[in-house]
């Protein structure tokens, strides 16, 4: 079954202005009597929020933390790519388009990737209207630094807090429009379902994580922000509080779920340390401007620096092998995420890893501090250093950092068409909750500028043409459509609650998340990948008759909220194993190593998966469809990718 995802015709650089003009438009008396609900305050949530709000919608906003500003967008450190071209050194919106539609294998839609590096020159000069403190040059001129999968320096950045800021930068503009009366915040509310009447998305349910209390919210149209899925690995660089949820109850009530087996994994963070860690710590993708990555060049020396006999500064330079130097050499240690992170893992699986678990390599900057000097090393990266050596105890300025692959980001997520509405009408995704820039694998800097794009520069135009043909009536909630679905909310939380079984809600998201990671994670086989369906098919059902879930409903209880989420992420991982075994290629961060070129890269099969896969729920414990929509080149020539 093909899908439509309503590209504008005509020619590349001219579909979003002519999209523009032939949407419809609401004026603005009557954008008062609509209502707008955004689920999300992160980068793409507050941008749309307040955006809407400007605009003269009324606008409710939900966060689950006890205020925007706590939106996981605010980890995201290293910068915001824009095609300024303020260095002089070639950068074009086409280049932009170019290196993201590479940088993503292949897999992502033309339309909506141009229109994202069009309009990233806009994102900048607003950030920089609302104070956001962008790094600068010596006369004053913003500055920029490189990134993963490109030759020129298009990364805006404020330091190593980069997202911070941006954050800082939409929750003011959400502030103001909460204190002129045209959204009402809603914090500490998670939201549980979304609500159909007439087949049109009308509102959502919702929990307060304080009381408990089951509440209904109606709207006109209903905007889910909610970020990615990372945490379905247990350990990854996501906030513990980030899940599927949201965008999972819509799936199940009728919205696509779009290549969920596309996950990024990032290569510079802080390897694993043992059982009691809940979480992983990224180190900035911006550290390999400088940093230079390597391991020793034998077995032998890695055994010693495991042993501790020796110290990474007592190895002599024809001793280390910077491998990305070597096998990449036009990019060097700025290859794309999914190529820095399967390289490392080759060298460990070698023998050559440098920590004690044999999985970690160097990051190193010794020979930029000996070019540039420490002073120049500290003013761009030391809040990054003192993280580092506040987790490790390790001084970077002394002893190269250790790194490892770790889990990131989500490039699938709620298929959506050109407007970024879902397959059901009036229900949005924006930002990392939606699949549709970032193909098989995100470029570094580019999550910031989707979410700013998504959230201030596109759905204020395309929910216009939506609701310029949506009556104004509210739908109340005490429509049998509200009723059902918060009964069908309740129902499932007390059942949670009365399984009292004997084992707790991390043991089971730790087994789901290693089941994902060995399976599912940097590298996937057919052999392994349905054995890992049947053993995640094992653990769902052992949940849902030996969880133990502690405390009630009507209370603070987080052992519920991380019961609720658990269970999402136990259906999704099936899903994921799913899509990674009917794509019989490599590509990006789905990794087959059934399918892979002589020299250990990706091997694509366009012929016959040049195609988004977006699956449709059919109800519990029934198989998916599939539904694809053939991915169409027309400005770009499809070519094995090469970073050398």
């Amino acid at each position: 079954m093909m899908l439509d995802a309503k590209i504008p015709s005509g020619p590349l650089a001219e579909k979003w202005t002519k999209h523009k003009f032939n949407s419809k438009l609401v004026n603005p008396a009557n954008k008062r009597k609509y209502d707008v609900i955004v689920v999300g305050t992160g980068l793409a949530g507050a941008s749309a929020a307040a955006s809407l709000a400007e605009l003269g919608y009324n606008v409710k906003a939900f966060c689950f933390q006890d205020s925007p500003r706590r939106a996981h967008s605010i980890a995201a450190q290293g910068g915001i790519n824009a095609a300024k071209n303020y260095q002089n050194d070639g950068d074009s919106i086409f280049r932009l388009f170019y290196d993201t539609i590479k940088g993503g294998d292949y897999r992502a839609r033309e339309a909506n990737v141009y229109r994202l590096a069009e309009v990233s020159v806009n994102i900048i000069d607003q950030c920089v209207a609302q104070g956001v403190p962008f790094a600068r040059e010596y006369g004053g001129l913003l500055a920029n630094r490189s990134f993963g999968g490109a030759q020129v320096s298009r990364t805006f950045y404020a330091r190593g807090q980069t997202g911070q800021q941006l954050l800082l930068g939409a929750y003011s503009a959400l502030s103001r429009q909460v204190a002129n009366g045209k959204v009402k915040l809603y914090p500490r509310t998670e939201m549980l379902d979304v609500v159909k009447v007439d087949g049109k998305a009308r509102g959502i349910i919702t929990r307060n994580l304080i009381t408990g209390a089951i509440e209904s919210h109606s709207a006109h149209a209903v905007l889910l922000c909610t970020g990615g899925y990372g945490n379905v690995f247990f350990l990854s660089t996501n906030a513990m509080g980030s899940n599927v949820t949201a965008a999972w109850r819509a799936h199940r009530k009728g919205a696509y779920m779009a290549n969920p087996c596309y996950t990024q994994i990032h290569p510079t963070c802080i390897p694993v340390s043992g059982d009691h860690q809940s979480k992983l710590t990224l180190m900035s993708e911006s550290l390999r401007n400088d940093g230079r990555v390597w391991v020793p060049a034998t077995v032998e020396i890695a055994e010693k620096l495991r042993k501790g006999e020796i110290s990474p500064n007592d190895i002599k330079e024809e001793d280390r092998d910077y491998y990305l130097e070597r096998k990449y050499p036009s990019f060097g240690n700025l290859v794309p995420r999914d190529v820095a992170s399967r390289n490392a893992k080759y060298v460990c699986d070698e023998g050559r890893g440098v920590n004690e678990t044999g999985e970690a390599v160097f990051l190193d900057f010794r020979d930029a501090i000996l070019r540039d000097g420490e002073d120049t090393i500290r003013a761009k990266y030391g809040n990054l250093f003192d993280m580092y050596q506040q987790i490790t105890g390790d001084n970077p300025y002394k002893l190269p950092m250790m790194i490892y692959p770790a889990v990131h980001y989500t490039m699938g997520g709620l298929w959506v068409d050109y407007n970024l509405m879902t397959t059901i009408p009036g229900l949005y995704a924006l930002g990392e909750a939606n699949f549709s820039d970032h193909g098989a694998n995100r470029l570094g800097a580019s999550a910031l500028m989707q979410g700013l794009a998504d959230g201030y520069f596109v759905i204020p135009y395309t929910i216009g043409d939506y609701l310029a043909s949506t009556p104004y009536d509210k739908v109340p909630t005490d429509h049998e459509a509200f009723k059902t679905a918060e009964k069908e909310v309740t129902d499932r939380l007390n059942k949670l609650l009365s399984i009292k079984g004997s084992k707790t809600v991390d043991y089971f998201h730790k087994k789901l998340g290693k089941i994902m990671w060995d399976y599912c994670g940097m590298a996937r086989t057919e052999e392994g990948l349905k054995k890992a369906k049947k053993m995640i098919q094992e653990l769902r059902a052992d949940f849902w008759k030996d969880v133990k879930v502690i405390g009630t409903n009507e209370e603070l209880n987080q052992s519920l909220e991380k019961a609720n989420r658990v269970a999402d992420f136990l259906e999704l991982g099936e899903l994921m194993i799913d899509d990674a075994l009917n794509r019989n290629e490599s590509c990006g961060g789905h990794f087959r190593e059934e399918y892979q070129t002589p020299e250990g890269e990706a091997l694509r099969d366009d012929e016959n998966f040049a195609y988004v896969a977006a699956w449709e729920y059919t109800g519990d414990n029934a198989p998916e469809i599939l539904h694809k929509e053939p991915l169409v080149f027309e400005n770009v020539k499809l070519t094995q990718r090469s970073y050398k």
